[in-house]
């Protein structure tokens, strides 16, 4: 487990319930920098979200780095966890991130909507083809 998993269950465990966890989601998202109006365009739109979010990234010295925005403040909370774990990795250190471990880790599976769960598999399965290609 990479130390930003490892990180974010510790900091997950702080909070006794799901209503502070969402809390503390939804404060990561409000520290998330925003994407620029140029940024917000159909090519970085994740298709399969319910709420609009886009997804861009760039290559520094062989590492990933992603930034991502949403309309919905969830959403973006749940971003700011994926990026902590995605970004600033090399392409063979994201294809070796088993999120679905995290997904559970985080307790995650139990405690989001359906949807939100997809929209989050999007974003997810979009970083992956972005490390493959």
């Amino acid at each position: 487990m990479n130390k930003e998993i490892k990180q974010m269950t510790e900091e997950f465990e702080i909070f006794d319930d799901w209503e502070e966890k969402y809390s503390y989601i939804i404060e990561l998202g409000k520290k998330l920098p925003k994407l620029k109006p140029n940024q917000k365009i159909d090519i970085n739109k994740v298709s399969g979200c319910v709420s609009q979010v886009w997804l861009i990234h760039e290559i520094i010295n062989d590492k990933l780095y992603f930034y991502a925005d949403s309309d919905a403040l969830i959403v973006k909370g749940l971003l700011a966890i994926v990026i902590k774990i995605y970004s600033g990795k090399t392409k063979e250190e994201i294809n070796q991130i088993d999120f679905m471990d995290i997904f559970e880790k985080l307790d995650l599976k139990n405690n989001l909507t359906p949807s939100r769960s997809n929209g989050l598999f999007s974003v997810i399965k979009k970083i992956q083809k972005i490390s493959r290609g």
